[in-house]
């Protein structure tokens, strides 16, 4: 069996779990779930997240002021009625940021509030990221979910369901990780200039009409969060970033399969199908980096991206690929299937 097949195998097992997570064990007409409208839903959803920014202030001027934060010390409070927002407070709506993104064909409108920006790299929508986090309903504000030790969380997934929900997949790029990272006597680890923020998400970004443990379907989420690191995704280690296979920019690597063999380019070993593996399709580089003697690290060219590095003695070592296009036809050669040089074996005779 080639691990192409594995994929598929993997794919179908996640549907047909997830599938059998929504049965029902009643009479199947008389509990017909008919699920809502994705665009009404959204005009709903959208009226009720709004309704909670007008309607709740937060702590603004006590973040603002204070060091070392985390996501408890953002406190935000219902306006009761007559009740002026109190000074040092501010409401949510003045405050947050408006953005609006098509997913599944519907336009969404969604919310972030950042405290802080963070210091380090912004992950992309396909990265792993490690977070701290509380999940509250819009609806109440009650918790459903608190995460007070830090967890590592694939943005994208390998198939459906099997990554974060789209609202974080849109929001963590637009903060920064951590700068650094000490580890106390206690082993307990302690981030540096983190980012820090809240993001309120229509649930046809987040659930939508799917069964989740504690959570009602259509529900409208609140996540107050803590970005502390972010790693790049190559999910089919191939040698390209996985977000970098989203190439018609739409956010969704899952429909970009230029063969047209069903696995997205993204989870496929061999993106074009002419029987050289992608990452043998892309021109291999090493860079040796001596700091003894005061070298510094290359910028990576277009197309090139870090394979891997070892570092030893204060000399690093870091192999790279590069995406090429030897004809010159406008198609790089990992999707042409009129392209079958294999650079790593041409490496290897030579």
């Amino acid at each position: 069996m080639n691990l192409k097949s594995i994929k598929y195998i993997l794919f179908f097992l996640v549907l047909a779990v997830g599938f059998s997570a929504c049965e029902e064990e009643d009479d199947p007409i008389q509990n017909e779930f008919i699920e809502e409208d994705r665009t009404e839903q959204q005009a709903k959803d959208k009226d009720s997240i709004l309704s909670y920014l007008n309607s709740h202030y937060y702590n603004s001027s006590f973040l603002a002021g204070g060091t070392d934060l985390n996501y408890d010390d953002i406190v935000i409070t219902e306006l009761t009625d007559g009740e002026d927002v109190p000074a040092g407070h501010t409401l949510l709506i003045d405050d947050v940021v408006t953005v609006t993104t098509t997913y599944l064909d519907v336009e969404y409108e969604y919310y972030y509030l950042s405290i802080n920006q963070g210091g380090g790299e912004a992950p992309k929508f396909t990265d792993k990221v490690r977070v701290r986090y509380e999940g509250l309903f819009v609806d109440g504000g009650d918790t459903f979910e608190q995460v007070s030790t830090p967890i590592d969380l694939d943005l994208y997934g390998i198939a459906f369901g099997t990554g974060a929900i789209t609202g974080w997949q849109r929001i963590m790029p637009e903060f920064n990780t951590a700068t650094g990272f000490t580890i106390g006597n206690d082993n307990i680890v302690s981030y540096q200039d983190f980012g820090l923020g809240i993001m309120f998400i229509p649930s046809g970004l987040g659930y939508f009409s799917f069964p989740r443990p504690g959570i009602p379907v259509y529900s409208n989420l609140i996540f107050k969060f803590e970005l502390l690191q972010t790693e790049p995704n190559d999910h089919d280690s191939d040698g390209i970033p996985s977000f970098i296979e989203d190439y018609d920019g739409n956010l969704d690597p899952f429909d970009d399969d230029t063969d047209e063999d069903e696995a997205p380019d993204y989870i496929d070993f061999d993106d074009d199908n002419d029987g050289v593996l992608t990452i043998n399709e892309l021109v291999p580089n090493t860079y040796t980096v001596d700091t003894n003697i005061g070298e510094t690290e290359p910028v990576l060219g277009a197309n090139e991206f870090e394979l891997s590095r070892e570092e030893e003695n204060g000399v690093i070592t870091i192999e790279t690929v590069t995406m090429v296009d030897t004809n010159n036809n406008g198609v790089l050669d990992h999707l042409d299937e009129e392209v079958t040089t294999d650079y790593n074996e041409e490496e290897d005779e030579g």
